[in-house]
C-alpha cells in the first residue's frame, strides 16, 4: 500500500516492500521517460522484488500542453539535452537520492535507479558521474549523455552494477546508442549486463524478467 511521501527535491510515491525484511530496505528508485510522470513506472512494482522500498519520481517540467506529464529537459538538438534544464534535474535527483537515504527507512549501501528513455539518461548521467551515490542502475532504453558537460568518473567504477537493455528496433533512440554506452562501460571497473531484444521503444516481458532478475540477485 502506498504511503505519503516525505517533502524532497522530486515530487515522488512510494511503495514499501510487499515483503520487508529484518533492518533498513533496499530502495529502487523509478525515473520516468519523456512524458510520463511518477506513476508511470509503478506497474512494474508486481514483477520486481517484493523486498524493494520503492520510490517513483516525477520529472520537473512540464512535458509540453498535455496535463499532468512531465520531462526531465527539453532536446533543442538530437540527443542533447537542454544544458540549463539538464544541470537541475541533474541537481535535484542527486539530492532526492541522498534525501531518501536520510528520510525514509532505506539501506544507503543498495539504492538502484531504474529509468527508462529519458529517465536512463539520467540514472546513468548520475551514476556515472557520482558512482558512490547507487549500487547499481538499470538503463532501459536510453544513453550516455555525452553531448554535455558531465564530467565522467571512469577511472571511480570499482561497485557500481550496470544493466543495459535495448530494443533493436528502437524508432526513439537507435540501438547504437546503446552499443556506445556498452562500450564506454564496458572500459571501466564496473560489473556490466548488456541485453539487447528484438523490440521497439518499451519494456517487453523478457526485458523486464531480465532485469528484475538481475536486482533481485544484487539484493542478497
Amino acid at each position: 500500500m502506498p504511503m505519503n511521501p516525505l517533502s524532497s527535491t522530486l515530487v515522488h510515491k512510494v511503495l514499501p516492500p510487499a515483503r520487508p525484511g529484518a533492518g533498513a530496505h533496499p530502495a529502487l528508485i523509478l525515473l520516468h521517460g519523456q512524458g510520463g510522470g511518477e506513476d508511470t513506472l509503478l506497474k512494474l512494482a508486481p514483477h520486481l522484488d517484493p523486498r524493494f522500498f520503492i520510490l517513483s519520481a516525477r520529472a520537473p517540467y512540464p512535458c509540453g500542453r498535455e496535463r499532468a506529464t512531465y520531462t526531465w529537459y527539453d532536446i533543442p538538438a538530437p540527443f542533447t539535452p537542454h544544458p540549463e534544464q539538464f544541470a537541475e534535474s541533474l541537481h535535484r535527483l542527486r539530492r532526492f537520492v541522498r534525501d531518501s537515504k536520510r528520510r525514509y527507512p532505506v539501506d544507503g549501501r543498495k539504492v538502484f535507479l531504474l529509468g527508462f528513455s529519458m529517465g536512463s539518461v539520467m540514472a546513468l548521467a548520475l551514476s556515472l558521474t557520482a558512482p558512490g551515490e547507487v549500487r547499481g542502475v538499470v538503463a532501459h532504453s536510453g544513453y550516455v549523455p555525452e553531448n554535455t558537460s558531465l564530467q565522467f568518473a571512469w577511472d571511480r567504477m570499482e561497485g557500481l552494477s550496470v544493466f543495459l537493455a535495448h530494443g533493436t528496433a528502437d524508432p526513439v533512440v537507435p540501438v547504437q546508442l546503446a552499443r556506445r554506452a556498452r562500450d564506454l562501460i564496458g572500459k571501466t571497473s564496473a560489473e556490466l549486463s548488456y541485453r539487447e531484444y528484438p523490440t521497439s521503444h518499451r519494456i517487453g516481458r523478457q526485458s523486464l524478467r531480465d532485469l528484475s532478475g538481475w536486482l533481485r540477485h544484487r539484493v542478497p
